[in-house]
């Protein structure tokens, strides 16, 4: 539904859609987005250690909505094994896997090793581009985020505006306590390397066990996200269209 439809920029639709979704339960704020957004709306997930939550709770306002899975050729062989076996177990019909475009690996990746020299270029041409493309054909997307990771996640609103789209993190407002009881509620299955000591998971080079949080992403190093998520520069345009 373009903007002109619901009355406002994406900036005027997030703020209005923040202040009445504020103090919401996540079901409540993925049905509004659903509502106000219909096929424009689609879900951005790692399948990682948290994601089974907001995805149980998407397959439950509707199944049909369109997940956006980056498979960035470098995620861990447990992470491709829980992302067939959840979706099929929450009946999640359009997950949709993006993969970097392969003249991009060509010409800036030819050797899988740009993780050990650029993280950040590393993380731009596997993550930052393939989602700017997918997400060229939607108004709004919804992410797992949520205040108590902690750094630039602290004033997490419930909706904000982004590079001229809406995104709805409904999980904002959750702590970990309330994730483990919705998880033991619904009998949801845990990432394999859970049991294993990761408490957040990306991509293999990048990642290491460790009980605080995001901690074990890109250890001893000042970055704490892979850019999907950072505000860009005024004037600069996500690059959409291309492979995905």
């Amino acid at each position: 539904m373009a903007y002109d439809e619901i009355g406002g920029t994406a900036a005027g639709v997030a703020a209005r859609l923040d202040a009445e979704l504020r103090e919401a339960h996540p079901a409540t704020v993925l049905r509004a987005a659903l509502d106000q957004f219909g096929a424009r709306l689609a879900l951005v997930s790692s399948f990682g250690a948290e994601s089974a939550v907001l995805l149980h709770l998407a397959a439950q306002v509707s199944p049909r909505i369109p997940i956006l899975f980056l498979d960035t050729g470098m995620l861990f062989g447990q992470t491709l094994d829980y992302r067939k076996n959840l979706a099929a177990q929450l009946g999640l019909t359009d997950v949709r896997d993006l993969r970097p475009a392969y003249a991009d690996l060509a010409t800036q990746d030819p050797q899988s090793d740009l993780w050990r020299t650029s993280v950040d270029a590393c993380c731009n041409i596997r993550k930052v581009l393939p989602l700017d493309r997918a997400l060229g054909g939607f108004d709004a997307w919804i992410t797992g985020r949520k205040r108590f990771h902690g750094g630039d996640r602290l004033s997490l609103p419930v909706v904000e505006a982004a590079d001229g789209k809406v995104k709805f993190n409904p999980l904002a407002n959750w702590g970990k306590a309330e994730l483990d009881a919705y998880v033991a509620e619904h009998q949801l299955p845990a990432h394999p390397l859970v049991a294993q000591g990761y408490a957040s998971i990306g991509c293999w080079p990048c990642t290491q066990p460790s009980e605080d949080g995001r901690s074990g992403r890109w250890a001893g190093q000042e970055k704490t996200e892979c850019g999907i998520h950072v505000a860009r520069a005024p004037g600069v345009a996500p690059n959409v269209g291309g492979d995905i």
